[in-house]
């Protein structure tokens, strides 16, 4: 179940939904840290990360380990996914990983940011990423808050995407931009 955190709009410090985000997130360290600890069969990760997500996790995911999330419970897979070792997903904002999308090691997925006014600093700003169908994250690659990446696009190693990736493109660089578009 996605948790109703509002979106777009800071949370602030010492806002009672922080009190909720801790308590999710103390609830999924634990599973998160045992299963990077040591072999797990592809079953066993799945089943934690159902657990952790409250949904079903199709048998077509792969999810290598070790993996990483700051929240574990807003993140939405779809099928025959997969995702390479050392992935972080900061998914307190929402993460949506359509059909076959590719994930390579290191990469980062954000949905979290912070105020630029110092007062509030401290305080959360959530935007949902969506990856659709059969894109391609390369390795040490990063999606910031907000940003959707287009059926079939990819996204080249190293890349930082700050902005939307059209369907059928592939962007590189810091910040990353259209260098080709797949035919």
């Amino acid at each position: 179940m996605i948790h109703a955190f509002p979106l777009n709009q800071p949370i602030l410090a010492d806002s009672p939904i922080f009190a909720e985000i801790h308590r999710i997130v103390n609830q999924n360290a634990p599973k998160l840290a045992a299963l990077n600890s040591g072999y797990h069969s592809p079953e066993e990760v799945r089943s934690v990360f159902s657990e952790i997500s409250e949904q079903e996790i199709d048998e077509s995911v792969v999810i290598s380990l070790p993996v990483y999330s700051d929240f574990g419970s807003h993140i939405r897979f779809g099928k025959e996914v997969f995702i390479n070792s050392n992935v972080m997903f900061t998914d307190l904002g929402g993460i949506t990983i359509e059909d076959k999308v590719l994930i390579g090691p290191k990469a980062s997925i954000l949905t979290v940011n912070h105020p630029t006014n110092p007062t509030q600093r401290r305080g959360l700003i959530l935007k949902p990423v969506h990856l659709k169908k059969n894109c391609w994250i390369g390795a040490n690659a990063t999606i910031l808050p907000g940003v959707t990446v287009g059926e079939n696009a990819i996204v080249a190693a190293g890349a930082v995407v700050s902005k939307d990736v059209p369907d059928n493109a592939i962007v590189a660089g810091i910040p990353a931009k259209v260098i080709q578009m797949i035919d």
